[in-house]
């Protein structure tokens, strides 16, 4: 009996042990200080919370539920360069950033339903070398929204009345009108027109308004008269005006792998959206990026929701919608360098081209690479590198562990072929955005399927790749596009309004040379008042079939009458396709042998 009993005993305090273990693996963030729903700044907070999660093993961050304001002051201040979005040299590329998570390990950060309010310009959350980390259950705001936003109530050729939404903080000032916010103001005034009727987002313009005379009748009621003869305004319409200026992100992943973004609202994001940058394996599940229906906001991004540069492993964005975006809801590419000076038989120094890319590793030792044509962008070469450093913002040096081939120049570019993710893109509502649906350029397996693309402005899906313009790289090899619906996309695109474009930005043509291959599109459901369905150029393996083309018109628009437009391609096949009794497909072929394109409606 006494040993049954020192037994019983040993295993209750084992029991004991291991809950007192699992308690302590949880940290409390009201613990430290926050209050839910007090209105008070949190930051210094959830500094300290996070901090005490630097010390704890498998550490699960949980936040109260509620509503959390956060401000700059007391937050974590970080250097970040973010593709895309670096631009100004003369300006600090020091950002504010709510969550925070450097060289961690094994962190969960339960929300709870919280609500975050982000005050001034932050970033919601930013990983740098950190592992297996899972952000879910919680949403993010901004107290004022760096887009703006007004309805117009009454048009005429000289004068507009407007009301201006609740979050929206102006000022008036000699008769001339502007927008400021939490800490900046609106130096620039980038606008889009959104029209609830038919659902559409379009480029439109703010300057005439800028140069009227504005009076308010009330607050958030300004009135504006002026010259409005050309812009062809309507009553009803909404414009969505922001800065050019990308000086953010809404949040940052680099240099991580393993991370989970799941149940998440992001009801507003300054910058350049989620930015994956250099990270493997993301999972972005049941992801939201749209405004609180309360708010009565159209927007929800300042530009892109989700984009990946230079990723790799898998990537899975799965279960999401996206409304309300001024830019690309998904944008997946590599970086193309140039090369700008040789300075040895195995030693280049490479430039970032574009002038919102640069400030980061592009390359890494070890790391396979692709000497490239910028005007054909053929591959001329193959090496693996032996050292990479960045020996300023622009220029890295690269050293290969063999010499390169001779035809290597200056002017030529290099692809990182290590950092190229394959990417399952599923189950997803793409609505509310002037531009495309997705960018795709990875040369790994890609499968976009089972998602709904509803009036993007221009294509719901762009394969490019290019090495002159924005030098995102690089050639697919392996594309299935499946089970989609695509419902009138490409209105803002006119006169070239293809729903699904092909076009690799490769100037000479080079007989025989094809920079993407094996696109299939199949079993999707096209839903349009117009004709172009596919452009494609530079393909080896073009697949177009046993998709349904239904007639819809809500969306007026004057659209080419090419159904189908071919170029420079190889073995492509249009067949088995099912079209409205009244629509008969239309062919166009260049540059290319007609025998390469089997046909069969």
């Amino acid at each position: 009996m006494n040993n049954l009993k020192l037994k019983c005993l040993g295993l209750f305090l084992l029991l004991c042990f291991c809950q007192m273990t699992i308690a302590q693996q949880r940290v409390l963030l009201s613990n430290f200080g926050a209050k839910p729903d007090s209105y008070e700044n949190a930051s210094p907070a959830l500094v300290k919370a996070i901090e005490q999660c630097r010390k704890v093993s498998n550490a699960t961050l949980v936040l109260p539920g509620g509503r959390l304001d956060l401000w700059p002051d007391g937050a974590y201040k970080q250097e970040i360069y973010i593709s895309n979005s670096t631009e100004n040299d003369t300006l600090s590329k020091v950002k504010n950033v709510a969550f925070l998570l450097r060289e961690f390990k094994n962190l969960t950060i339960e929300g709870n339903g919280t609500q975050i309010y982000l005050h001034g310009k932050m970033v919601a959350f930013a990983l740098f070398k950190s592992s297996n980390i899972t952000i879910r259950n919680l949403s993010f705001d901004y107290e004022r929204p760096t887009m703006s936003e007004l309805v117009l109530t009454s048009v005429s050729p000289t004068k507009v009345e407007t009301k201006l939404h609740p979050d929206t903080r102006y000022f008036i000032k000699n008769g001339k009108f502007g927008f400021y916010g939490e800490g900046w103001k609106s130096n620039n005034h980038h606008t889009i027109v959104f029209n609830e009727t038919d659902q559409t987002m379009k480029y439109s313009s703010f300057r005439a308004f800028l140069e009227s005379k504005a009076e308010e009748k009330q607050r958030c009621e300004v009135v504006f008269t002026g010259d409005f003869s050309k812009m062809k305004l309507k009553a009803g319409e909404r414009l969505s005006i922001r800065d050019t200026y990308r000086d953010n992100c809404g949040g940052f992943i680099t240099l991580s792998h393993n991370v989970l973004l799941y149940n998440i609202n992001l009801h507003y994001m300054h910058g350049l959206g989620v930015v994956s940058q250099f990270s493997e394996n993301i999972t972005i599940r049941k992801v939201s990026v749209a405004p609180r229906l309360e708010s009565g906001r159209i927007v929800s991004a300042f530009a892109d929701c989700f984009h990946f540069s230079g990723c790799k492993g898998k990537i899975l964005v799965d279960s999401c919608f996206t409304s309300g975006a001024h830019d690309d809801p998904i944008n997946v590419h590599g970086t193309h360098l140039q090369i700008v000076a040789k300075t040895g038989s195995n030693k280049l120094t490479v430039r970032f081209m574009h002038h919102q890319t640069y400030g980061f590793e592009a390359f890494f030792k070890g790391d396979s690479i692709a000497f490239v044509n910028p005007k054909t962008l053929q591959p001329i070469a193959y090496a693996k590198l032996k050292n990479a450093v960045l020996k300023n913002k622009r220029e890295m040096e690269i050293e290969t562990d063999k010499p390169f081939a001779a035809n290597v120049a200056v002017g030529q570019c290099i692809e990182n072929l290590t950092w190229t993710p394959e990417v399952t893109i599923r189950n997803c509502r793409f609505e509310r955005t002037n531009t495309r649906g997705i960018l795709m350029t990875t040369r790994r397996k890609v499968v976009i399927e089972n998602n709904q693309f509803y009036k993007t402005g221009m294509h719901a899906i762009l394969i490019a790749d290019d090495a002159a313009s924005w030098f995102e790289s690089g050639p697919v090899q392996d594309v299935v596009i499946r089970n989609n619906v695509f419902e009138e996309c490409g209105y803002n695109s006119t006169p070239g309004s293809y729903v699904i474009a092909i076009a690799p930005e490769n100037h000479d043509l080079v007989n025989g040379f094809y920079v993407h291959r094996n696109i299939r599109i199949e079993n999707n459901t096209f839903k349009t008042s117009v004709a172009p369905l596919l452009t494609a150029k530079s393909v080896d393996g073009l697949v177009f079939r046993h998709n349904k083309i239904i007639s819809s018109k809500t969306v007026d628009f004057t659209a080419d009458k090419t159904t189908f437009k071919i170029e420079a391609c190889k073995d492509v096949t249009l067949t088995d396709n099912s079209f409205p009794a009244d629509w008969k497909p239309v062919l166009t072929s260049s540059h290319m042998d007609k025998s390469s394109v089997k046909m069969g409606w």
